[in-house]
């Protein structure tokens, strides 16, 4: 299912209170942290080569995405590692968590990468089904309690 209309956008003066203001569902919180929190962290790791946008369907913010854009250290040196992925809680079943990915997917490839890395803390409710869906596959590393994960993309 596609959600028509879904695009990123930078994260600016004009827009970051109402970014800040979405929230998952209570019970996700343990697998994905806030906007705010993920905004701070992101201040405070410059290392890690931060990258984020909002999510937007038509004028509407309704998610957000981070990654660690090829760090130049680091045990994902040079590779890019999706941080974190959120829809706002009113916004979920409609298939713009999964349009973000394909975008974020397609900005990874166009940078000459050949896999997107991410990972999940395993739990009731934890996101690897959407992972699994959307071709993810266990790389059998565990980062900090996290399983970690890679969508590799095919040769051109």
């Amino acid at each position: 299912m596609r959600s028509p209309g879904v695009h990123l956008r930078e994260i600016t003066d004009d827009n970051r209170d109402a970014v800040r203001a979405l929230h998952v569902r209570h019970n996700q919180e343990q697998f994905v942290a806030s906007v705010s929190k993920s905004l701070k962290e992101a201040a405070k790791k410059p290392k890690a080569n931060p990258w984020y946008r909002a999510v937007y369907r038509g004028d509407e913010p309704v998610g957000f995405v981070m990654l660690s854009w090829k760090p130049p250290a680091g045990p994902y040196k040079g590779r890019h590692f999706l941080w974190r992925l959120l829809v706002d809680k009113q916004y979920q079943g409609q298939g713009i968590g999964r349009e973000a990915l394909v975008q974020v997917a397609a900005l990874v490839r166009a940078d000459g990468a050949t896999e997107l890395l991410t990972s999940y803390e395993p739990g009731d409710g934890e996101p690897w089904p959407f992972y699994q869906k959307f071709g993810f596959e266990p790389t059998g590393e565990i980062d900090d309690g996290e399983i970690v994960l890679r969508l590799t993309f095919p040769h051109r």
